[in-house]
């Protein structure tokens, strides 16, 4: 199993948007970014991700799970972006901040922090172990 990182504006799409989907999951549509594009590609039913509020919260605040391998997006009619489907899994016992993130040497090399700006990113089994960690702590 692989994890990743999906990053949504809370004002946009929130955990609890993507919590009332249910079983069913909801597309994450709308990436215009090559690599983040080529990451969802990359992703298999099962691998599981990080959902982050960016903009004023940086935080994670849940688990989701791929629930359908990488589609054509259904937001735009040109055939360059796809996109895979999420479940909502549960949520971190406590968000964990990116300033929380930042201030930890084990994720001082995660994607989060050297690239925040990528909206879908890989992130690495220690930093994933670590992260559910600090969130149960």
């Amino acid at each position: 199993m692989a994890y990743w990182l999906f990053k949504s504006e809370p004002s946009v799409w929130s955990w609890d948007d993507q919590v009332a989907k249910g079983a069913q999951g909801e597309e994450w549509d709308g990436v215009r970014n090559y690599q983040a594009r080529n990451f969802m590609r990359e992703m298999k039913l099962g691998d599981q991700g990080f959902f982050y509020h960016s903009q004023k919260d940086k935080e994670i605040v849940g688990i989701v799970e791929v629930c359908a391998l990488a589609h054509p997006d259904s937001t735009t009619d040109d055939e360059r972006w796809e996109c895979v489907d999420i479940k909502a899994v549960e949520p971190l016992a406590r968000a964990i901040t990116l300033d929380e993130i930042k201030q930890d040497e084990a994720l001082a090399e995660m994607v989060l922090v050297k690239n925040s700006r990528l909206s879908v990113q890989p992130v690495r089994d220690a930093e994933w172990s670590r992260i559910v960690s600090l969130s149960k702590s």
